[in-house]
């Protein structure tokens, strides 16, 4: 069966750093175009959809011509503030050509362990996806350090789509990575590595073949983003992870086609392959 069943209203979309950034430094245009029209053609069919972006730094880092990201926390959250105006200038641009309203909305975890805060900022997304506004939201990067007395930081974007999907009460997380999905084996490393379509149980031997880190613009790797299903399934959600090159591919996805790796505690959807610990090389 190459179909999949997915019933969802309220979504989240989480881009990542690659699929904003090409590989030499430079902006990907057409990522953000694409991103921009898809998300702009499902909320025109009434769905009602949050974009967490990356690439801050990633555009900061392009934008002063710069190659290396600095190693001084201070530098970080500069470029971090230069790159988040960039980066909502580019995605307005391409949402208003297709006539839709976008808003900012930049989060540090405190938000969500008050609960005073916690509602304000539902009751924000809540008015905002009422009037037909995507918000694109993204971690308030110039506050948000570890050197403070409280925990501010989610760690990664990973995390942060992850939450907002649990506090919005989503009803799918998409996450759009430079990787087709889950795999039994690091598919960079093994030819033969098989993608897995379906992941109804997160445990200690899955995370180990994730393995490492993102790339030099990012820092999520597969470990978060497992991390970030793991959560989705505690909570009986689900989360489809899949290659963010062609955004369009959200379209694809909703339409029941079997696309990248669906984290998902319904059995129907189950694969042989998740049945099984998968075979870890090194």
């Amino acid at each position: 069966m190459n179909h999949r069943s997915i019933e969802a209203n309220r979504i989240v979309v989480k881009v990542g750093t690659s699929s904003l950034i090409h590989p030499n430094g430079a902006v990907n245009l057409e990522t953000f175009d694409q991103l921009a029209y898809t998300l702009s053609a499902l909320n025109n069919q009434g769905k009602e959809l949050i974009l967490v972006s990356s690439g801050a730094i990633g555009v900061g880092l392009n934008k002063m011509h710069l190659k290396k990201r600095p190693s001084e926390i201070g530098a970080q959250q500069a470029l971090a503030a230069i790159g988040q105006s960039e980066l909502m200038t580019l995605f307005t641009q391409r949402f208003n050509h297709y006539l839709t309203d976008i808003a900012q909305v930049l989060l540090t975890h405190d938000i969500f362990d008050y609960p005073k805060s916690n509602k304000y900022v539902m009751d924000t997304f809540n008015c905002l996806l009422k009037d037909n506004v995507i918000p694109i939201v993204n971690e308030n990067d110039t506050v948000a350090t570890d050197e403070l007395d409280h925990k501010t930081t989610f760690g990664d974007n990973d995390q942060l789509s992850a939450i907002v999907a649990s506090h919005v009460n989503a009803d799918l997380l998409i996450v759009l990575s430079d990787i087709d999905g889950f795999y039994d084996q690091n598919p960079k490393k093994f030819a033969n590595a098989s993608l897995i379509p379906t992941v109804n149980i997160i445990n200690e031997e899955t995370f180990t073949v994730a393995g490492g880190s993102g790339s030099r613009f990012g820092t999520g790797g597969m470990q978060t983003k497992l991390l970030a299903a793991k959560r989705m399934l505690a909570e009986n959600r689900q989360m489809i992870l899949a290659n963010g090159r062609d955004p369009r591919i959200i379209l694809d996805i909703l339409a029941g086609k079997k696309i990248g790796t669906l984290f998902t505690k319904n059995r129907s959807e189950n694969q042989p392959q998740s049945e099984t610990s998968p075979t870890i090389n090194h």
